[in-house]
């Protein structure tokens, strides 16, 4: 994957140091690092220079990222691609509902990351998978993924300092309250590699909020839309269950239930800034048909 970003430089960073300006606009120290080792990646008025020269008023810095190399062992597949928007720097996928996002022992050649590795190949396109908000592999909806290694960085950094939000639509049993947050921290369960649970001495730190957008007196199902403080390890799931509100099909904290054949559990909406132009982006995807059909 190739891409060009040309910059002119403010007074404010001037007789700063080239670093210290990629440094301010989000470029990571392994980015810098990586740059060092591509030719004429760094140039300063029309020059190739290093990251130590000092910049002026009014220069034009042109960074030339340039990564030859795909991401070793993902296999491209031709795999069903929801793509919902796509640019020089991300790309945007409406994942299904029985995708895991990476490979794995059991998943080795039917994920998320095949079907993008395919697409890339096809068009003869290097490419180095990086997927910022991942998903379970019951999990459907909206997902974020950079084309570069600059707005991989950005957005990491954007996800650490919780500036992407992401809204979800869930399914569980009962009738919630119409709207509620969900304060209790999240740990390990013993024994498990997978399985979570509510956990008061050893848990972090976890808030969920969720609003009721529908009940289903005939199913006993309520609609929920959901927002999260704070991104751990099957959270939702977890806080839903310990309200006594499991999610519809979710085969570890609800195995009894049938409903679905998957956990009720959708990604509808994504907000972040753009990584490399500042503009605010937001994108939602349709609930699923399987949870539509799980409800009058």
């Amino acid at each position: 994957m190739k891409r060009i970003f040309e910059y002119k430089i403010p007074s404010d960073f001037k007789d700063r140091s080239i670093s210290d300006y990629l440094s301010f606009l989000g470029y990571s120290s392994q980015n810098k690092t990586e740059l060092k080792k591509i030719p004429e990646s760094v140039m300063l008025n029309s020059v190739w220079s290093y990251m130590t020269d000092k910049l002026k008023e009014g220069d034009t810095l042109v960074i030339k990222v340039s990564e030859e190399v795909s991401s070793s062992n993902i296999v491209p597949r031709q795999l069903p691609l929801n793509i919902v928007y796509e640019d020089e720097d991300i790309l945007v996928v409406n994942k299904s509902g029985d995708m895991p996002i990476h490979p794995s022992q059991n998943h080795y050649e039917d994920t998320l990351a095949n079907a993008v590795m395919y697409y890339y190949n096809a068009q003869g396109i290097p490419y180095v998978f990086r997927c910022l908000n991942r998903l379970d592999r019951e999990t459907s909806g909206l997902t974020v993924m950079a084309k570069n290694m600059v707005s991989g960085a950005i957005l990491s950094r954007m996800v650490m300092n919780r500036e992407m939000h992401r809204e979800y639509i869930a399914l569980v049993e009962g009738k919630t309250a119409e709207s509620g947050m969900i304060d209790k921290p999240i740990g390990r369960k013993e024994g498990s590699t997978i399985e979570r649970k509510i956990d008061y001495e050893k848990g972090e730190h976890a808030v969920t909020h969720y609003k009721r957008l529908s009940y289903d007196e005939k199913k006993n199902v309520s609609k929920l839309l959901l927002w999260l403080e704070t991104g751990r390890t099957h959270q939702i799931r977890v806080h839903m269950d310990s309200e006594g509100h499991p999610l519809l099909g979710d085969g570890i904290y609800n195995p009894t239930n049938h409903q679905m054949e998957r956990q009720a559990l959708h990604s509808y909406r994504l907000t972040f800034k753009h990584p490399i132009t500042g503009k605010e982006m937001e994108f939602t995807a349709e609930v699923p048909e399987d949870m539509r059909n799980a409800i009058l």
